[in-house]
């Protein structure tokens, strides 16, 4: 949205600002306006005709005054007034009824809550960043509002088939009982029929085992997938057993990243680097250009060998 200013009024507002205080205010103040003059616009639609209007003699429905509300957000703590109807229907867009702080706060709150810290750590930030006084109960509401999405996209419907399915576990750190704990995130992408990437669910827990992703993986046959072609995973203990078990069919791929790792665990540091470089080619070079030098190799050798048994043959 682009709106155009008149540039005398700015001159004029400009005027009187010194300090970013000052400026923090002109926000805040020119917020209540807009927000008190856009719910007026609403009533009057919400009615049908303007302020002291003679249309509205006898319409069945009037204005009622209004009422304060403190909105909270990242310019601070604003009182509003919420204009009234006298029939008590009117149900305003811009701020809905019991709404006491904009998006932009609540993505602030998640985002704070998401990096670890605690609801009343999070109060203490949004009073000295933005100057609004926010309860922890208020931000525990608000953090236990996205549990309810979270569990509607754990469980929702998947797809008969996925051609490509990567499991793996990442282990992370998470507050506990006021402690740091290292658990393990279950991560399962899967790559549909059109080629892109689809997250099929995160699952926490203590270590990572072969028998969770038993219950992982039948979690997502119960879910809808009927077929794996391919799963990629690392090299732990009774894992294709585990994915044979749920998908019979799907062939076991251990992941090139895994197989370097595991495999420079027995080279020295120095040589890392070079061995790394070597792996990586090794695993991601074509299988027909990879065994040309060792057909001919083959070839050679066989016909060494061909010779010797003949001029040995031949003396005999």
């Amino acid at each position: 949205m682009s709106v155009e200013l008149d540039e005398k009024l700015v001159d004029q507002i400009a005027s009187q600002i010194k300090t970013q205080d000052d400026l923090a205010d002109l926000s805040r103040l020119l917020l209540k306006a807009a927000v008190e003059r856009v719910m007026a616009a609403e009533l009057e639609n919400h009615l049908g005709y303007a302020k002291h209007s003679l249309e509205g003699h006898n319409s069945g429905n009037s204005r009622n005054g209004s009422s304060s509300k403190n909105l909270k957000g990242d310019f601070g703590e604003v009182e509003v007034k919420i204009p009234r109807d006298r029939n008590g229907d009117f149900t305003p867009q811009l701020i809905a009824k019991g709404q006491t702080r904009v998006n932009k706060l609540d993505k602030q709150i998640l985002a704070l809550y998401a990096r670890g810290m605690t609801t009343r750590d999070i109060a203490e930030a949004i009073q000295e960043m933005y100057g609004a006084d926010v309860s922890p109960t208020l931000i525990s509401k608000v953090t236990d509002a996205v549990y309810d999405e979270v569990r509607t996209l754990q469980n929702r419907p998947l797809e008969r088939l996925f051609p490509i399915l990567y499991l793996d576990g990442l282990v992370v750190k998470v507050h506990q009982d006021k402690r740091v704990i290292r658990k393990t995130v279950y991560v399962a992408l899967g790559v549909n029929t059109e080629g892109q990437k689809e997250l099929l669910g995160l699952w926490l827990a203590e270590t990572e085992g072969a028998k969770f992703w038993l219950y992982v993986l039948t979690e997502l046959k119960n879910r809808g997938v009927e077929d794996v072609f391919v799963t990629c995973v690392d090299g732990l203990t009774g894992f294709p057993e585990a994915i044979n078990t749920v998908f019979p069919m799907a062939q076991v791929q251990l992941c090139i990243v895994h197989q370097v790792r595991n495999s420079l665990k027995y080279v020295s540091y120095k040589d890392r680097k070079a061995v790394a470089s070597d792996l990586k080619l090794s695993f991601t070079t074509p299988i027909d250009i990879f065994l040309k030098p060792v057909v001919k190799g083959l070839i050679r050798y066989s016909g060494i060998l061909f010779c010797h048994l003949f001029n040995t043959s031949s003396k005999a």
